[in-house]
């Protein structure tokens, strides 16, 4: 493939997936810094995989292919430092506190974070695949799992994020 052509498909990726990258980086790292540079080596790896593109897939596709393959790269390094939780577990994660509307809405948001971030590599994928609004097809592509295992698991992660809040008017919105 020629530099050219590795470079126009990455401004095509950069411009139509940059925000959802930057979202999972968020999503999977808490600190802001390392979230950044989780950003970064996902362009970077995405900037010199597409030496190796050669179309037999979407580009939507490949592109969430390397992003959470770098990511789970990333999760597998940091794992040696923190220990993940078990779905079941995630009731026991901190409850935030609540505020203004604005300010518990922000913590519903860290909170679901949260819960993704300590969930195993392939479930946080899952999840923040579906969360991007990408059907169990399209997220058996990247991941590599059968739809009916995605659509499973996607059950499975929606269930348990909808008992974390505990609430009927957040099951009602998650579900």
């Amino acid at each position: 493939m020629t530099k050219e052509k590795q470079h126009a498909y990455y401004r095509e990726a950069g411009a139509q997936f940059a925000p959802a990258i930057a979202r999972l980086a968020r999503a999977m790292e808490r600190d802001g810094d390392k979230a950044r540079d989780l950003e970064q080596d996902i362009h970077c790896e995405l900037f010199r995989s597409f030496a190796r593109f050669e179309g037999q897939c979407a580009l939507k596709t490949w592109v969430y292919r390397v992003a959470h393959n770098v990511a789970a790269e990333h999760r597998l390094r940091e794992s040696r430092r923190r220990p993940t939780v078990s779905l079941e577990e995630t009731d026991e994660l901190p409850s935030l506190g609540s505020g203004e509307r604005a300010a518990a809405e922000g913590h519903t948001v860290a909170r679901a974070q949260e819960m993704i971030r300590q969930l195993p590599t392939l479930d946080a994928q899952v999840m923040l695949l579906w969360l991007e609004g990408e059907s169990a097809r399209d997220i058996s592509e990247v991941t590599g799992l059968a739809s009916g295992t995605v659509a499973t698991r996607i059950h499975r992660l929606k269930t348990a994020l909808a008992d974390q809040f505990g609430t009927p008017d957040h099951q009602e919105t998650i579900r």
